[in-house]
């Protein structure tokens, strides 16, 4: 599949399904660990508020999210011979989806059960994706050059 011969709207979908070869369940497990530690860290701090969830939520959020998009462009085969390649060809859109996500997914979390508003809650959510989006862009051009190289 060259990048040419699909529409946009044809290369967002296929984006989204080969974020879908991420190792998500571990993925989960490794954003649960690392928000609960945030949050067990939060509560012997002694600093209780109702907003006190946003920062273990985001860490959360955020590992789950790095692991997902890292793990699926470190996997060896998925399966899906096509997919691979369009993911090994297209690094940095293959990274979209999961920093998309992340983006979103902190934005809400900052905005409902943190004490940020909306324009606040969206600037906190840059980082994060924008890392997200560095790191898994960045080790599939790695995969992809050594892939070729």
């Amino acid at each position: 599949m060259a990048h040419g011969e699909m529409s946009r709207r044809e290369n967002r979908q296929v984006a989204v399904a080969a974020a879908t070869l991420g190792p998500w369940r571990t993925a989960a497990g490794v954003g649960a660990v690392v928000g609960a530690t945030d949050l067990a860290i939060d509560l012997i701090d002694g600093d209780w508020s109702s907003s006190m969830l946003a920062g273990p939520a985001g860490w959360g959020l955020f590992f789950f999210f790095l692991v997902g998009a890292v793990g699926g462009r470190l996997r060896r085969e998925s399966g899906d011979r096509r997919l691979d390649r369009w993911a090994n060809d297209h690094p940095w859109q293959a990274a979209l989806p999961a920093a998309g996500g992340m983006l979103v997914l902190n934005t809400l979390v900052q905005l409902f059960v943190g004490d940020e508003g909306l324009f606040g809650a969206l600037l906190l959510s840059l980082l994060p994706a924008a890392m997200v989006l560095t790191v898994a862009g960045v080790v599939g051009s790695v995969k992809r050059a050594r892939g070729k190289g």
